[in-house]
């Protein structure tokens, strides 16, 4: 299967096309199967926090081209849907959802920090960081590959680094926990497609696309202001 992939929830504007097989059987073990094949077949990454809405779609058309195929081939696509700022998860969620409108494809939302989790090849316990602004990140941790704290949004100093043994995430925000470093930055194309391998595989209908804001956008209506 053929998956565009598009992440606008940190500085990095990421679009790519991921090749997805499903998995086989395991010879050696006749009631085991191997885990899916996911290989990025063109991937397209601006780090500029004011570039979303005028980079990403160029991207996504110079990674059909790259990767040979036209749009019509694509089976699905996959968007991380933040946490991040308002403004770039809504360029970035807007034009997943308009391809997959205009294709008739599945759109999958996935957490943008699960898919920096699933690019790490580790079972320790991992705390991914990304930066929220304000001083703040957006953070959640794993176990064995599974979400178990989080997302959730507070200062670097108000989010204990125990029991993880390993961070990954926004290289401005890992250092400041006393924790060895994964060099997964932002989420890569791979990362988004294989956190939903399993829905698309399966053909799942997927969840309406609903953004990880965590906290109120600043820009704010005149009622709200007047309040």
């Amino acid at each position: 299967m053929l998956v565009l992939a598009i992440d606008t929830s940190t500085p990095a504007v990421t679009a790519g096309v991921v090749s997805l097989s499903a998995p086989s059987p395991n010879t050696e073990s006749p009631d085991a199967e191997s885990p899916d094949a996911v290989e990025t077949l063109a991937v397209r990454v601006t780090v500029n926090p004011r570039a979303h809405a005028e980079v990403l779609t160029p991207h996504v058309l110079e990674c059909l081209a790259e990767a040979g195929i036209t749009p019509a081939e694509l089976n699905a696509v996959v968007v991380g849907v933040g946490p991040g700022p308002y403004t770039g998860l809504r360029v970035g969620m807007a034009t997943g959802a308009a391809f997959g409108d205009a294709l008739g494809v599945p759109v999958y939302g996935v957490c943008s920090l699960d898919a920096i989790a699933a690019a790490v090849p580790t079972t320790q316990s991992l705390l991914v960081v990304t930066d929220a602004r304000r001083r703040e990140i957006y953070w959640a941790r794993y176990a064995g590959g599974v979400r178990v704290e989080g997302p959730a949004v507070n200062s670097a100093g108000d989010v204990d680094p125990s029991p993880s043994t390993l961070i990954a995430g926004s290289a401005s925000h890992v250092d400041f926990f006393d924790l060895p470093v994964d060099p997964a930055e932002t989420p890569s194309p791979a990362g988004l497609v294989t956190v939903a391998a399993r829905e698309i595989l399966a053909g799942s209908v997927p969840a309406p696309l609903e953004p990880l804001y965590l906290r109120r956008p600043d820009a704010k209506t005149l009622a709200e202001r007047g309040k």
